[in-house]
């Protein structure tokens, strides 16, 4: 019986090897007679032993075993690529998000040398739970070196998320109380949490306390966080609001402040916009 399924399923292979394998160029090892791939000579045969006889099955020669693993890694790379897609379109909340990378900012600024040495060091920032603090004026880049952040770690397929507290209240709204608890401990499951623009939300007592669970829970997980905020750094270092100082505490414990001055970025694109847009409508030369 045993014979019988061996045979059978030599019988298929040598079929593979005779149908499959051997192109116009292929010949026959006169010393093995064994069946060698014309473009690369190496054998597309081999010799076993199966119940103590010899027998001849097909094989990869050298030239189709390179080009399998090609496929593989092909493959591996088109999963890994749609894998990191995944996890941006889970982790970045805002699709303008997506075109913030390094390649597209002023590498000789020097907030974005911090930032890039952030993603460089980030083994050793999780370690301490190190975040960082954009602070400064409206349009200066605060977004968009988080956002440069968190596509090169989500790069690199590390869990980010990057978010708002309008988007987290939303995302609240309507939900119980355990229901509220599980999203809220939902937030640590990323490596880094980025929390654009605070300070934006409408202020009420609930929208106080929410920001306060989501700072503190982030606290107490030991894992880092980035803030961007046009919030002074002197009213987050020295509110006399105690509701509020409980947060920016907690804030400026575990992220580093990065002041975002200058210019406005923001403005200036805008106003090249309406440049362009000026110079279509009145048909003057582009």
């Amino acid at each position: 019986m045993i014979g019988a399924i061996v045979d059978e399923v030599l019988k298929e292979m040598g079929n593979a090897t005779d149908e499959g394998m051997k192109t116009a160029d292929d010949y026959m090892d006169a010393e093995t007679g064994l069946l060698m791939c014309g473009e690369c000579h190496t054998k597309k045969q081999k010799k076993i032993s199966i119940l103590g006889e010899e027998r001849i099955v097909g094989c990869l020669c050298r030239c189709a075993a390179e080009k399998l693993e090609k496929e593989r890694e092909e493959h591996r790379i088109k999963e890994e690529l749609l894998n990191i897609q995944k996890m941006k379109s889970a982790g970045l909340q805002d699709k303008t998000f997506y075109n913030y990378t390094f390649e597209r900012c002023d590498a000789s600024q020097e907030n974005a040398i911090y930032a890039k040495r952030y993603v460089e060091h980030f083994s050793e920032m999780v370690q301490t739970g190190q975040g960082l603090l954009f602070w400064g004026n409206v349009g200066t880049g605060k977004t968009f070196l988080a956002g440069c952040i968190a596509n090169a770690l989500l790069e690199q397929k590390i869990p980010v998320l990057m978010t708002s507290f309008p988007k987290i209240l939303n995302a609240l709204g309507g939900l119980y109380s355990s229901e509220r608890n599980e999203y809220i401990a939902s937030l640590n499951r990323y490596t880094l949490l980025v929390i654009d623009d605070m300070g934006i939300e409408r202020e009420s007592q609930y929208t106080v306390e929410t920001i306060y669970t989501v700072i503190d829970e982030r606290y107490k997980s030991g894992k880092p966080f980035i803030i961007t905020t046009n919030i002074q750094l002197d009213i987050l270092k020295k509110t006399q609001d105690l509701e509020h100082a409980r947060i920016y505490d907690r804030i400026m414990e575990r992220c580093m402040p990065v002041f975002f001055g200058g210019k406005n970025y923001r403005s200036e694109l805008g106003q090249g916009n309406r440049d362009m847009a000026r110079k279509i409508l009145t048909g003057a030369k582009i």
